[in-house]
């Protein structure tokens, strides 16, 4: 009745808090002999480690990524292995400043999970927030680089594409330009753009939102099924479970509202190897819960950091009114480190998915289990 497990077949609990000793995860369901080593998860994790820029919480985490469980060499091959039993991984914490929020302890954070926590249960952790901290998520990148490798033909990228009220020239996207600027941007312009509009926000001790896309390519048709185990709705619910985020769409998904049935719907006409091609694709890859093969596309809006220097009100838990400002070491946009995060959940579903999928319809050519590059 918790509710720290998602998926299926391949199942992720979470553990730990944020100003805990550590932070893991627990992967069940992972299939055996996929060759995995620490190194291939960390790679994953540097991309939202904090402290790497001045755009992010200056919380400096190694994020050192340990593999305890599910794991064997093979003497034949020399490699490391998944065995497929439950693979532990776990996360130190190695820089908590709990005094910083020593002065707040009693007072319910406006935006934070503070008041709602107290109400559920009866205590809360007010070092950072526990539980509902996104420190969390780094969890959910370490789970999502193994769910990368069970589905390793699907290339799963995330790109930052609205900071605030400012969007991204969609006509300048560049996935390698991505990779080259702090906030994940695929657009050079707007992240030049970013780096002079966030200062600003952070040095008058405030914050502001973003959106972020998260485009998965190559996943076949058939994943998903229709009514309840939709990947739609799967992927929207994933999404949503992370800290901060306040809205999810697939495809088009909202602007689809202003378009008319002729617009919206994606034609077909017949490729070049005999299969349906589709002229567009405003479905977002989904139709009918169930994926077409075109490239899976999903956005999720992250709202303001609310930890924030400037003065709110807010009441106690004793019910007197007060006023609170947040110090310490925050985001001043938390969707720069959501971009590896929404990444990780979207992988995470389609490796259920694709599991769920061959337990029902068999396997497909060209997804075998085993890693053997």
């Amino acid at each position: 009745m918790s509710h720290n497990t998602i998926g299926h077949l391949f199942r992720v609990t979470t553990f730990g808090e944020s100003h805990g000793p550590a932070i893991g995860c627990v992967i069940d369901g992972c299939p055996p002999r996929i060759a995995l080593e620490a190194a291939d998860i960390q790679a994953f994790l540097e991309k939202r480690r904090p402290g790497l820029t001045r755009f992010t919480t200056q919380r400096q985490e190694a994020d050192e990524v340990k593999i305890l469980s599910g794991v064997f060499r093979d003497d034949a091959s020399g490699r490391q292995v998944t065995t497929g039993t439950p693979i532990t991984l776990l996360i130190e914490n190695t820089d908590q400043r709990s005094k910083d929020y020593a002065a707040i302890k009693d007072a319910y954070r406006p935006g934070h999970a503070d008041f709602t926590y107290d109400q559920k249960y009866g205590v809360r952790d007010h070092r950072g927030g526990g539980r509902s901290s996104a420190r969390e998520t780094a969890a959910r990148v370490a789970a999502g680089a193994v769910a990368r490798k069970i589905i390793r033909p699907v290339h799963v990228r995330g790109a930052l594409v609205q900071m605030g009220p400012h969007k991204i020239d969609r006509a300048n996207w560049d996935w390698d330009e991505a990779l080259r600027n702090p906030f994940f941007c695929p657009d050079a312009t707007a992240a030049a753009f970013f780096e002079d509009y966030l200062d600003g926000v952070r040095k008058a001790g405030s914050s502001i939102g973003a959106v972020i896309e998260i485009v998965a390519e190559n996943a076949p048709a058939g994943w998903g099924a229709p009514l309840y185990g939709k990947l739609d709705s799967e992927l929207a619910s994933a999404l949503m479970s992370i800290n901060a985020v306040k809205g999810v769409e697939i495809g088009e998904g909202f602007a689809a509202a202003a378009l008319s049935g002729e617009e919206n719907a994606d034609e077909m006409r017949l490729g070049r190897d005999g299969a349906p091609l589709f002229l567009s694709n405003h479905a977002g890859g989904v139709l009918g819960g169930i994926s077409t093969g075109q490239p899976i596309v999903a956005r999720f809006a992250v709202k303001p950091t609310s930890s924030i220097l400037q003065p709110r009100r807010t009441v106690d838990r004793a019910g007197a009114e007060t006023e609170i400002a947040t110090k310490g070491r925050h985001d001043p946009c938390v969707g720069i480190r959501a971009v590896p995060v929404g990444e990780a959940m979207v992988a995470c579903v389609l490796a259920d998915q694709f599991l769920r999928h061959r337990g029902q319809i068999g396997a497909e050519p060209g997804w075998p289990f085993t890693d053997k590059t």
